[in-house]
């Protein structure tokens, strides 16, 4: 079996980009700031991305097209241009590097052999290895996170570690929040690391979490846990109950220092605020959204709710 590509230890010549999400448009457009030559960038397929039948692009396809960069959906087309240049050149290996972020895609163990790969990773790895580690950062109730690049390995995220740095999470944080505070700390460690090339590489050390993706079942709140973990799901985003058996979102919320007891997803009007019942402790609705309907206030939403005594979230 072939090992992958070493990585090069000067200066970065050309890049090969992978990404998708928006997440990955930052990285590109710092590279190209910073005066680096991207051959070619690798993103997903165009997808329908809301209603109706037109597909659009991806973030990253879409910010490469205004740069004025090549775009491929096929990670073939990496090898074979990489070959290819290989092949006309007296260099060996003209110290193309991949630039892997929230690709979204396996890459192929044939593309490693033939281009060395770097990835951004948002977290301190091995911990949330993974698709999700921002989002399971915040669900684990995490106080502190980060950015790692990292060699790409066939393993998923199990590369040795070029760079890394670490963030706290407060406690108003959002995936959104984190996303950008992380992105604007990876940039200009990627920048550093294409400047100077890699001189050392750490192994990852410490015990190993997954970030699996996230599903329905993570963002359906369950209102038995405490007020403090049914905070932390709604800062993810996307997170959702019922009300009378319709599918309710929840798209902010505070925890509530008030007092009452009574049955885990009841509401109670308290000084015009919507409060529920947890498990432990209590949290104040700040904007929802009934199926069917835009987002609104809590606040609005009571007026039409008709909330009383046997008004229950979870039904």
């Amino acid at each position: 079996m072939k090992s992958i590509a070493a990585l090069p230890k000067g200066r970065i010549e050309r890049v090969i980009f992978f990404g998708t999400p928006e997440i990955a448009v930052g990285p590109l457009q710092a590279l190209v700031a910073a005066g680096f030559v991207v051959d070619l960038v690798v993103t997903g397929v165009d997808k329908r991305r809301g209603r109706g039948s037109q597909t659009s692009p991806s973030p990253v396809k879409e910010a490469a097209l205004k740069l004025q960069l090549p775009v491929s959906h096929e990670v073939a087309d990496a090898i074979l241009l990489v070959t290819k240049n290989r092949a006309n050149s007296a260099s060996e290996t003209n110290n193309y590097l991949g630039v892997v972020v929230a690709y979204g895609h396996i890459i192929s163990s044939e593309a490693l052999q033939v281009l060395p790969m770097i990835n951004i990773h948002y977290s301190s790895l091995p911990r949330w290895r993974g698709a999700a580690p921002v989002e399971r950062a915040l669900l684990a109730g995490d106080e502190q996170t980060g950015v790692c690049i990292m060699q790409v390995v066939e393993q998923l995220d199990a590369g040795d570690i070029l760079s890394s740095a670490t963030t706290q999470i407060s406690h108003t944080d959002t995936t959104t929040t984190l996303r950008a505070r992380l992105g604007e700390i990876a940039n200009p460690m990627l920048i550093e690391v294409l400047s100077n090339g890699v001189s050392t590489t750490q192994p990852q050390t410490g015990d190993i979490v997954v970030a699996a993706k996230i599903t329905q079942a993570d963002l359906e709140i369950d209102w038995s846990k405490p007020a403090l973990a049914i905070d932390r799901q709604v800062r993810v985003g996307g997170a959702f109950t019922f009300f009378h058996d319709k599918r309710f979102k929840i798209h902010s919320l505070k925890v509530s220092a008030e007092i009452f007891i009574s049955e885990s997803g009841n509401m109670v009007v308290v000084n015009d605020r919507v409060l529920v019942a947890c498990g432990q402790g209590v949290v104040e609705l700040v904007e929802v959204q009934p199926e069917g309907k835009p987002r609104i206030s809590a606040q609005d939403w009571k007026k039409g709710a008709r909330l009383d005594a046997q008004s229950r979230l979870g039904l």
